[in-house]
C-alpha cells in the first residue's frame, strides 16, 4: 500500500495517493539481461535513443499496463527525478517495505565503525542477494486495498559482523561487486551482464551493436 511507503518518509518525498491504494514494485532479476534486454534490442534497435535497459523496462511495463484496459495504472520508473533534481520515488525505501528486499541502512548496524563518513544503505534480496534491480513502481489509483497485510523483508544479513561487511563493501568498494554476494545466491549476474553494467553508458551500445543515436 502506498501509506506504508508514505508513513517512513518525510512529506517532500510521499508519494500523492491515498494510503490504501494499490501499488506493486517491479524488480529485474539476472536473467532480465538474456529474456528480456537482448531480444528487445534485436527487435526495436532502431528505436533506441537512451538507455537500452531503460527503454527496455518502458517497453515491457507499458505492455503490463495495456493488460488492464478498465483501469488506470500509473508507472514510475526507477530513473525519473522531479524539477527539484530529487527522484520521483526512492526505489529501495519502496522494496523494503513491499517486502520484496530488505534495505539495510547504517541504523541497522549497533556498533558503528565510520565516524563522520557518509554511508549508503543497500538492498539485499534473499534469493539473487545484490545481483538484482529496482525498475519501477506500478500504481492502481482507483483500486483501495484496506485490509492488504504488510509483509516485512526477510532479514537474511543478520548479523552485526555481517551487516557492516555489507555496508563496508557497498559504500568503499562498490565496483568490485563483492557485496552482491554477501550471502548465497541462488543466480548472479552472466559474465556477459557484468561487462556490460561495468561499462560507462555511453559505451554500451558498443556492446549490444549499436550506434549511438542523438536524441
Amino acid at each position: 500500500k502506498v501509506g506504508w511507503y508514505n508513513a517512513v518518509l518525510q512529506p517532500a518525498f510521499h508519494l500523492p495517493y491515498p494510503d490504501d491504494t494499490l501499488a506493486f514494485v517491479v524488480l529485474s532479476t539476472p536473467s532480465m539481461f538474456d529474456k528480456a534486454l537482448k531480444p528487445f534490442v534485436k527487435k526495436e534497435w532502431l528505436k533506441i535513443i537512451r538507455d537500452p535497459v531503460d527503454q527496455c523496462v518502458s517497453h515491457h511495463l507499458s505492455g503490463v499496463k495495456e493488460k488492464f484496459p478498465d483501469q488506470k495504472v500509473d508507472i514510475i520508473f526507477d530513473y525519473e527525478i522531479l524539477p527539484s533534481r530529487k527522484p520521483k520515488f526512492l526505489a529501495q525505501t519502496a522494496a523494503h517495505v513491499a517486502g520484496a528486499a530488505y534495505y539495510y541502512q547504517r541504523k541497522d548496524v549497533k556498533l558503528d565503525p565510520w565516524g563522520r563518513k557518509k554511508i549508503y544503505g543497500v538492498c539485499i534480496h534473499p534469493k539473487y542477494g545484490g545481483w538484482f534491480a529496482i525498475r519501477g513502481l506500478l500504481l492502481f489509483p482507483d483500486i483501495q486495498v484496506p485490509f492488504l497485510q504488510q509483509s516485512a523483508p526477510a532479514d537474511c544479513v543478520s548479523t552485526e559482523e555481517k551487516r557492516t561487511e555489507l555496508l563496508e563493501q557497498f559504500n568503499f568498494h562498490w565496483q568490485d561487486g563483492r557485496y552482491r554476494d554477501i550471502i548465497e545466491v541462488k543466480e548472479r549476474y552472466s559474465e556477459e551482464q557484468k561487462a556490460y553494467f561495468a561499462t560507462p553508458p555511453a559505451e554500451r551500445f558498443r556492446l549490444l551493436g549499436l550506434t549511438r543515436l542523438t536524441e
